[in-house]
């Protein structure tokens, strides 16, 4: 059968290579479901392992406390019993948590099959951009909730869950409440890590300049030491100046790509 050009092709045309692109994607998606799926154990390990005292982040927080003589890191032996009360609530929690793990282990392949599908529309420089933009945005998303995962979510989880208003009240935590709470902080930190291919974008469109983030760059360590002590309230410094960090590093990023950018505009406008 002659392939049409991109020229040629109808409204129609394009709403079959559409069907057919999201046709693929969700085929992947379900079989990496089904593989997540019988890898319960496995799967579950993983998403588990922050509540328990001998999770090797706590353990590496110790030892920073041991050498440097600071004080409230100690990896304190701790039990928190998660639980179900719903009938079907494990089953289904399963399915859910092997849903997301498809997508995540699809995603690389979702986006290029979304960038092959938008691609003819794109010109050549346009092509460019985008490439870096889906390639740098996917790993910063990876790494914030990475971040999320091995500092944000434990201690936080490690507060909150030990926290009690009196010894006569005992935590016992909801597993739904305890995926939902590393759900929420993965995708808050995937997000924020956004930030210098936001930056960028602006900068292109020409709403944000480097002189207006550098200006404003005491206000931005000042929000990111809020934010950081929202999202962790831990009582120790060290925890929140570590989340915190970070924050302000993509901050001095997003600074450096957004005077980079200027630049070029600048330069293609000459």
């Amino acid at each position: 059968m002659k392939e049409k050009n991109e020229s040629e092709l109808t409204f129609w045309d394009h709403l079959d290579e559409l069907r057919a692109t999201l046709m693929r994607i969700a085929c992947v998606v379900v079989m990496l479901m089904l593989l997540s799926f019988f890898f319960k154990d496995e799967l579950f390990h993983i998403i588990l392992m922050p509540k328990n005292s001998d999770f090797y982040i706590y353990r590496f927080f110790e030892w920073i406390g041991t050498s440097l003589h600071i004080p409230g890191l100690e990896a304190n032996d701790f039990h928190v019993r998660l639980i179900n009360t719903k009938l079907s609530g494990q089953f289904l929690m399963h399915m859910n948590v092997s849903f997301y793990a498809g997508i995540i282990l699809a995603s690389p392949y979702i986006l290029y099959q979304l960038f092959r599908f938008v691609s003819p529309a794109l010109y050549e420089n346009e092509k460019r951009y985008s490439t870096r933009v889906i390639i740098w945005g996917y790993v910063l998303f990876l790494l914030g909730v990475l971040f999320s995962y091995f500092l944000i979510f434990p201690f936080t989880f490690r507060f909150l869950a030990l926290y009690q208003v009196s010894p006569e009240v005992e935590n016992t935590i909801m597993l739904s409440s305890y995926i939902d709470t590393l759900t929420m902080l993965s995708l808050m930190m995937g997000i924020t890590f956004e930030i210098p291919i936001l930056a960028w974008l602006f900068a292109k469109l020409g709403f944000l300049t480097a002189d207006f983030m550098t200006k404003y760059r005491k206000h931005a360590l000042v929000i990111s030491l809020v934010i950081a002590a929202i999202i962790t309230p831990t009582s120790d410094v060290v925890t929140l100046l570590m989340v915190t960090f970070p924050m302000f590093v993509l901050y001095e990023v997003s600074i450096f790509i957004v005077r980079r950018t200027g630049r070029k505009c600048k330069s293609e406008i000459i």
